[in-house]
């Protein structure tokens, strides 16, 4: 999404390497127990306002890991660590999928 086709950055949203200078968290695959505590602290280190994107199949808890055992809960869903704003649908979800939900978060 950085490159010249999708240029994210024309619409104002970049990636960064640090919590604390994001506005979303990009999740982008299902939440294992062995991170769960990573993903709850770097929820906690993002400032307010703040959202959670969960980006694929395997991050909505329906993807091909649901039912393994190192997974939180049944299907390892985002959702179920943290409150999930937006579910982008896809195995993996296309470029331009992530782009027009990023963008619709933005409209919210």
């Amino acid at each position: 999404l950085s490159n010249a086709v999708y240029d994210l950055e024309r619409f104002g949203i970049r990636f960064v390497a640090s919590p604390g200078h994001a506005d979303v968290l990009l999740v982008t695959g299902p939440v294992t127990l062995n991170m769960r505590d990573a993903l709850w602290r770097t929820w906690d280190c993002t400032p307010d306002p703040k959202w959670v994107v969960a980006a694929g199949d395997c991050a909505a808890g329906c993807g091909v890991f649901a039912g393994s055992p190192a997974l939180v809960g049944d299907t390892g869903a985002v959702g179920a660590v943290l409150p999930v704003d937006l579910h982008i649908a896809g195995c993996p979800p296309s470029p331009i999928a992530i782009l027009k939900g990023l963008l619709a978060l933005l409209d919210r």
